[in-house]
């Protein structure tokens, strides 16, 4: 006869089979709903994530871009300092050699001077008299001994002032080759984007190299590099008046006004080609279509350069023409400068020979011998007062 079998173990009633039911069905919904929770938290934090990376490199690529035309800022000036240095350095040399053969061109007369008195010491008994003839050539020493003393004291300067001027431009050299270096490494920093092949993780990437300085002692640094060259300038454009004679002055006027009269011309040139790009994009920016055509804030801004280049280049023409007008005066005095020099010279030349043909009224005829210039073989009266330095010609 069969039997039934019955499987071992506990048998579980159907409310049991359905609760279990239920309890799976709900762990699982909350399984899905943390799940759901989850993803929806990793979305808001991916958007806001990306949305924060690239509002920090874009705000870091601008903050790049505008230290970038700080230092260029900077690096210009420099350049405009280095420039200006150059130019008051080779000024103040060949200042100092004009003043080094001016002093030179005084040993001759100092020599004659001494040689007279000299001479005359050779005078007897009574005629041993200091007279006039005596006072004149004591005058005539100190004053030559002064003027020499004065000009050596000036070489003396000039030296001493272009070893300043050395110093200081060393230093605005060293200045304007970091600023360059740190314009080049700026600009890379600004060209790396994700794509770049040569970006890397590095090693402590956030430390604090040694030797870094605050933004405002870099910003010292190169004012007080700046200021010592602009000061060390001044002192020797100082010392470049001090020693130049009065026509000197006068021509390196004309050389300044023709140097700014160039300045004005080439800055009125650059204004001209400005005022054609913003003619050109008020123009063609008419050709917006439609509602496009709008009066925005590029169209008030082109407008205002415009009036604002307009009104500069009136500026430049008006300085422009004064300028010239100044320089036309400049040359005018120094061809009067000339002038009356020549004149003078010509009424020394006559008075000269006046006292020569009035030596034969104490001079016998046959002893009667006029002055004659060894080199040339010529007479020339008026010689002996250009080697002492008492006749300058133009």
């Amino acid at each position: 006869m069969a039997t039934l079998s019955v499987k071992p173990g506990q048998r579980f009633t159907l409310p049991d089979w359905h609760t279990n039911s239920h309890l799976i069905s709900a762990d699982a919904e909350r399984q899905r709903s943390a799940s759901h929770q989850v993803r929806q938290e990793a979305r808001a934090l991916r958007n806001e994530t990306n949305n924060q990376t690239k509002w920090d490199e874009h705000d870091n690529r601008t903050r790049l871009a505008e230290r970038i035309s700080s230092v260029n800022r900077w690096k210009e000036t420099l350049d405009k300092c280095l420039a200006d240095i150059d130019v008051e350095i080779d000024a103040l040399a060949k200042v100092k050699e004009a003043a080094e053969r001016a002093l030179q061109a005084k040993n001759l007369p100092l020599d004659v001077s001494i040689e007279c008195l000299t001479l005359r010491e050779s005078r007897r008994a009574i005629d041993v008299v200091r007279d006039p003839v005596e006072e004149e050539l004591h005058k005539e020493v100190k004053v030559i001994d002064k003027a020499k003393r004065e000009l050596q004291q000036r070489v003396n300067e000039a030296f001493e002032q272009l070893c300043l001027l050395q110093e200081a431009r060393q230093q605005l050299s060293c200045d304007h080759r970091h600023k360059m270096e740190a314009l080049e490494i700026d600009r890379v920093c600004l060209s790396l984007n994700v794509s770049s092949p040569n970006i890397s993780f590095k090693v402590n990437p956030t430390r604090v190299p040694d030797g870094s300085t605050a933004l405002d002692e870099w910003e010292q640094n190169s004012q007080r590099n700046k200021e010592h060259a602009e000061a060390e300038m001044k002192a020797s454009a100082e010392l470049r008046e001090a020693t130049l004679l009065a026509i000197a002055q006068t021509l390196e006027e004309i050389a300044e006004m023709e140097e700014d009269i160039r300045r004005l011309e080439e800055d009125l040139r650059r204004k001209t080609q400005d005022l054609k790009v913003a003619h050109t994009r008020l123009e063609t920016r008419t050709y917006r279509p439609n509602m496009e055509r709008c009066r925005d804030q590029v169209q008030y801004g082109l407008t205002d350069e415009v009036h604002q280049l307009e009104g500069t280049i009136r500026a430049l023409r008006q300085k422009l023409a004064e300028s010239q007008d100044a320089l036309d005066a400049l040359y005018r005095q120094l061809h009067r400068i000339q002038t009356d020099t020549g004149y003078k010279a010509n009424s020394l030349v006559l008075d000269n020979k006046c006292m020569d043909s009035r030596r034969k009224l104490v001079v016998p005829a046959e002893k009667f011998v006029p002055e004659v210039d060894a080199f040339n073989r010529t007479t020339n009266p008026a010689l002996s007062l250009l080697k002492n330095g008492q006749l300058e010609l133009a």
